[in-house]
């Protein structure tokens, strides 16, 4: 059944089923795959109803075949440009403006140095 597919194929399937963790794909007549919980859409998915129903056709991607137990793991998301502001992602608004100059990845070494700089203008400025 799985033989003919592999992984990185993007297909169309039908949505037969759903559950807490994810839907249940329709490939063809013999073969279902699981699309995860996580990879429904990019961002945060609390309830797979608010993005799925049976019988929605979908673009799926496979992420991985496993013949030995007739399993096909796919993805929705895979198949979805990753938008470039996500209404969940406020992160940013709670950042103060005195960060807004270092936004990005630093290694906790390069933030432990501006951190014992910043703690020590203070105390400088309530020792006087």
């Amino acid at each position: 059944m799985t033989d003919k597919f592999e992984a990185g194929q993007v297909l169309e399937g039908k949505v037969t089923g759903i559950q807490p963790y994810g839907a249940f794909v329709a490939l063809d007549d013999e073969t279902q795959g699981l699309v995860h919980i996580s990879e429904i859409t990019h961002g945060y998915v609390k309830d797979v109803n608010d993005h799925l129903a049976v019988g929605n056709e979908v673009q799926v991607k496979i992420l991985n075949v496993d013949a030995e137990n007739n399993k096909v793991s796919l993805s929705i998301r895979a198949t979805q440009e990753v938008p470039k502001n996500r209404p969940d992602n406020k992160k940013n608004d709670t950042v103060k403006q005195e960060d807004n100059a270092n936004n990005g990845f630093n290694t906790l070494k390069d933030k432990l140095d501006q951190w014992i700089k910043q703690s020590e203008e203070r105390e400088g400025t309530f020792r006087n």
